[in-house]
């Protein structure tokens, strides 16, 4: 039975077949080289709620709003997000035609083996792997580092500027929020699932508090014409004005993120060809519209003095801007708001990233595999997977001691290792020489065109992470996502060189747990024959 990549058709499944194909997941999988592991308790509903959450669109924006407002100001805000949004719909686009594809929970690292050639898919499957690894530690690290300072910035608020947390504060915080996520994130699939539609309502509740609270409440004279919320730019960064604008594509970069946490819990959802494009779209498409809309809100209430902003001892400039507008009992109690919605994207990503360990630990790729590889029989979800991802993240936390521009490398990171992830399998798919089935979201002809933009701008964005935050970089300056990013690469490669006991000497690629549909059903039919024997 042909495999994804190796089909001989390369024309959608509409026939009978191929709905019968599409419609039934246990078989899917088998197709796919599975046996079902986890219980489908997503719908597709739940599976966007999940996407969307991630996505987080006011407590994200708060975590990142500084990589915007000194690149730029106002127009950077509105016009930079409204720019990169629409090259996050074309990679939005071409994850979903992949997820509809194949949806499992190795996802990247199982596509570019699949799609890319017979002499380098292992190495590449390896390095999306431990990249893809990366991404979701260094994502969980972001966010839950972004929870702590978003509630040691309440603190300071709400005693007017006399408490200022230390690096040792927030990392004991950080570390409390990391453990109590992983407790969360090990809880039953049918559990989290059922909370995802909540979450929604709490997210767009919260865009909805921001975008009425602000036009009430701010002073007539910190309100900004429209010429100047639309048009006025100024680049307090010290790079050029077109490579600053270019710059403040990483917040809505952050933001609308984790393409492929859907593809992730695939295996966890009901009719996952259908319902990981659907999350995919419509929580890309979602966080991009709502928040350009919190940001132009923003750049209308925030003054002119982005000097006050940038410099605020508080260190957070949308907790500036609130407290300038609401006061501070005002900013105080919606920034408890925030809080709440930014804790949950932490359990949510957590959960996705611990799919994405338990995956590759399934084809050998990890370290401690035989570990890793675990379904908690009680919960039915991979347990050790989940406090591995939290231990690695606690971890990569301490990079906080050496100054907040090294901490900001963790969010560069964390973007730049996705679209690694990300545009690897989407260019092996048309240069790797294997054929591709589609599924039923499908591009059809515009499916090249979209790939190579989406591609394009992965690419140039990757190198942009990598440049300090503003010209000639002191030792305290520089922007350590080369050198975080670099050295997961070459750990990689030495661990999969390395003699003997290197990778290249045992990873073969996705492995089998199942032979095929047909040997899975036969299992099925002789333990129905067993039953109603017994009965």
């Amino acid at each position: 039975m042909p495999s994804i990549g190796q089909s001989t058709s390369n024309t959608p499944a509409n026939d009978s077949l191929g709905e019968s194909r599409w419609n039934n997941d246990k078989d899917l999988l088998a197709q796919l080289g599975y046996k079902e592991e986890f219980k489908r308790d997503f719908s597709r509903w739940e599976l966007f709620g999940l996407s969307f959450t991630i996505v987080g669109v006011v407590q994200s924006i708060a975590a990142v709003l500084l990589f915007a407002v000194p690149y730029g100001g106002p127009v950077s805000m509105i016009w930079g997000w409204f720019t990169c949004s629409i090259f996050l719909v074309f990679v939005a686009m071409a994850m979903a035609e992949l997820g509809s594809s194949a949806p499992t929970a190795g996802g990247l690292y199982y596509w570019t083996f699949k799609f890319s050639s017979q002499r380098y898919r292992r190495l590449l499957s390896w390095l999306v792997g431990y990249i893809n690894t990366a991404s979701y530690c260094t994502g969980l690290a972001s966010v839950d580092w972004g929870c702590a300072t978003q509630i040691m910035a309440a603190a300071a608020i709400h005693s007017e500027g006399a408490f200022v947390a230390t690096s040792g504060q927030t990392y004991g915080l950080y570390c409390a929020l990391l453990i109590s996520h992983a407790i969360l994130a090990s809880l039953a699939t049918r559990i989290i699932a059922k909370m995802q539609l909540f979450y929604v309502f709490l997210n767009v509740a919260l865009v909805l508090a921001v975008i009425i609270a602000l036009p009430v409440s701010t002073p007539r004279e910190l309100v900004n014409k429209a010429s100047y919320a639309f048009g006025h730019f100024e680049n307090v960064s010290g790079w050029t004005d077109g490579y600053a604008f270019i710059l403040s594509f990483l917040a809505p970069a952050w933001t609308v993120g984790g393409f492929d946490t859907s593809v992730h819990i695939s295996e966890e959802a009901k009719n996952a060809t259908r319902a990981v494009p659907f999350a995919i779209m419509c929580a890309t498409l979602s966080g991009c519209i709502l928040g350009w809309i919190v940001n132009i809100v923003l750049a209308f209430h925030m003054g002119s003095n982005l000097e006050s902003i940038i410099q605020d001892p508080v260190g957070q400039p949308m907790a500036t801007i609130f407290a300038n507008s609401l006061g501070p009992t005002g900013t105080v109690a919606i920034w408890a708001f925030l809080v709440i919605t930014l804790y949950v994207i932490g359990v949510d990503f957590l959960m996705a990233g611990s799919r994405q360990i338990f995956a590759f630990s399934r084809d050998h790729g990890l370290p401690l595999s035989g570990v890793l590889y675990n379904i908690n029989s009680r919960t039915g979800t991979p347990v050790h997977a989940v406090f591995f991802c939290a231990l690695l993240s606690l971890l990569l936390g301490l990079i906080s001691f050496a100054g907040p521009v090294a901490i900001s490398a963790v969010f560069t990171m964390s973007v730049a290792c996705q679209y690694i992830g990300l545009v690897t399998p989407m260019i092996a798919r048309f240069v790797g020489g294997t054929q591709f089935v589609y599924g039923p979201f499908n591009l059809g002809a515009l499916s090249g065109f979209v790939a190579f933009v989406a591609s394009a701008y992965m690419i140039f964005m990757i190198i942009v992470l990598l440049f300090p935050a503003a010209p000639s970089p002191s030792a305290e300056d520089m922007n350590y996502t080369v050198v975080v990013v670099g050295g997961t690469i070459l750990l990689s490669l030495g661990y999969y060189f390395f003699p003997k006991y290197g990778g290249m000497y045992w990873f073969t690629g996705p492995v089998h747990t199942i032979k095929d549909v047909k040997e899975e059903q036969e299992i099925d039919h002789d333990r129905v024959e067993v039953l109603n024997a017994k009965n």
